[in-house]
């Protein structure tokens, strides 16, 4: 431990704090680092400049760690491209059989919108769990992938896993990380479909984590971990693909539901709690970076603990 620590980090200062601290400002300035590179228009067709250069920040990033491979799919004639890291488990000889720990967030934006919470926050914490996972690897290997076309109806991440089950590709659990900065303490903040507000808080506080019923032991085991850094949280387990709930499919976690993978989408709820959701306000001055940074850490605990 650092006891007396006096640290200026760009431009935030730690005095007097803890190993603990010291590492919480590094990681948030690393955050709002990428989220101001990321955070632009960026949608596919309207805003490809924007896009192209959002994909070359990702592919750059990734490289950092290890070799980046590129799936490609079409979509109007055009080739689109998830970008995909693999790193190794703590013991790679040994455990070289495991079935790797899939961790993706979307890249792409809606028109008019500079995307921050949607979906740069979820991208900025998956460069930084590469960085992480890559200097302490998790027992499990992990694959971050940058997902394309999301928002045209989770295309890139649909085949994706087609590709995974034509090769029968095993995965140990999907995390899909979908919009994690936004925080709201105000009574009445959070809304929920219903009939979800009889068992959950009013308040936009905590992040929430959504699976299926394969991964209900993981949901507690995250969850704890996130509650350990500080950060409160909710699970919802939910059944039959999540077609019960229509709304917990709004991400690229869902054709892993589909194929049957256990995945958990890991989310501050979109515009149930975040009133800028695909509107030009969507913007980095209206996040927690406290809040966004605890989440990161509680994931890496907690995927470090699976």
């Amino acid at each position: 431990m650092l006891d007396l620590l006096y640290l200026a980090v760009g431009k935030y200062t730690v005095k007097q704090g803890s190993y603990e601290q010291v590492c919480h400002v590094i990681l948030k300035q690393q955050l709002e680092s990428h989220l101001h590179l990321i955070t632009r228009e960026r949608d596919p067709y309207i805003a490809s400049a924007g896009h192209f250069f959002v994909q070359q920040y990702i592919y750059e990033q990734f490289s950092r760690f290890g070799s980046v491979e590129i799936h490609t799919f079409i979509v109007g004639g055009k080739t689109y491209k998830n970008l995909i890291l693999n790193l190794p488990s703590s013991g790679a000889l040994e455990k070289s059989g495991l079935p790797p720990i899939l961790i993706a967030a979307h890249y792409d934006a809606v028109p008019g919108s500079p995307g921050a919470d949607d979906n740069a926050t979820g991208v900025a914490v998956l460069l930084e769990l590469a960085r992480m996972f890559a200097t302490e690897p998790a027992k499990y290997p992990v694959r971050l992938v940058a997902f394309d076309m999301e928002e045209y109806g989770l295309l890139g991440s649909t085949d994706y896993v087609r590709m995974l089950k034509e090769q029968q590709q095993p995965l140990r659990l999907m995390i899909g990380l979908e919009m994690l900065g936004y925080y709201d303490a105000t009574p009445g903040s959070q809304k929920y479909p219903h009939p979800l507000q009889y068992f959950y808080p009013s308040q936009g506080n905590f992040i929430a984590l959504i699976g299926n019923l394969k991964t209900l032991f993981d949901l507690i085991r995250i969850s704890r971990s996130i509650g350990k850094v500080g950060v409160s949280s909710q699970c919802l387990p939910v059944p039959n693909k999540g077609l019960i709930v229509k709304d917990t499919r709004r991400s690229d976690h869902a054709p892993f539901w589909d194929a049957g993978y256990p995945a958990i989408m890991v989310t501050d709820t979109a515009n149930m709690r975040n009133p800028n959701y695909h509107k030009p306000s969507d913007k980095i001055e209206t996040l927690n970076l406290d809040f966004l940074t605890g989440v990161c850490e509680g994931l890496f605990k907690g995927i470090g603990r699976l």
